[in-house]
């Protein structure tokens, strides 16, 4: 009969190790959720906008006679790149999935972007005679990355209090089996078994 209690409360306690790893995987953005919304919104439209003459956002990323008309440079068209694949689609992806590794994505690509948007403007700023500067889809872009970044930081950092339970709960089960000895925990299983 213990055999078969032992067995179902490993079992339970199986589930309950699973349901808190589950939990330590996901971030709870909270308000934060509606303001990296908007701030995708805002990015999104930002490649509607000209990012240097008569290049719209959407233009710098897919090439073509526009892009070319205006001399989009290479730090352009990554920063173009790195806003749509990270601060857009893995901040759509985290908020809708709750998933930690995916806002930790989101706020690793956008970090990135950050100074390859810097790169973009500035290399608009010293375009040949000419050539057009920096646009406003451009400077609106960087800064929605700058802002993306921040929060993404914020809720990546951040814990629930089920969290930090969960993780106290398990520290305190490792300091305890590391304080046992080699024979205490030989001891503990011969006891366990019927």
């Amino acid at each position: 009969m213990t055999g078969k209690n032992n067995d179902e409360f490993d079992a339970f306690k199986r589930d309950i190790d699973a349901a808190e790893r589950r939990v330590a995987g996901e971030i709870d953005p909270g308000p934060r959720a509606l303001v990296v919304a908007i701030l995708v919104f805002v990015l999104i439209g930002s490649f509607a906008l000209p990012h240097a003459g008569g290049a719209r956002g959407w233009d710098v990323l897919f090439g073509g006679p526009v892009a070319g008309h205006a001399a989009i440079a290479l730090p352009s068209r990554v920063f173009t790149w790195l806003a749509l694949v990270f601060s857009v689609g893995f901040s759509m992806l985290a908020l809708l999935t709750r998933r930690w590794v995916l806002a930790w994505v989101a706020l690793a690509g956008s970090a990135v972007a950050i100074p390859a948007g810097l790169l973009a403007v500035w290399s608009r700023q010293t375009a040949g005679a000419g050539h057009p500067g920096p646009g406003i889809g451009l400077i609106i872009g960087w800064a929605m990355v700058i802002l993306l970044t921040f929060h993404w930081a914020r809720v990546v950092w951040s814990r629930t209090a089920v969290q930090l339970a969960a993780e106290e709960e398990r520290r305190r089960g490792a300091a305890e089996r590391q304080s046992k000895g080699f024979l205490e925990s030989l001891d503990d299983n011969d006891r366990d078994e019927p």
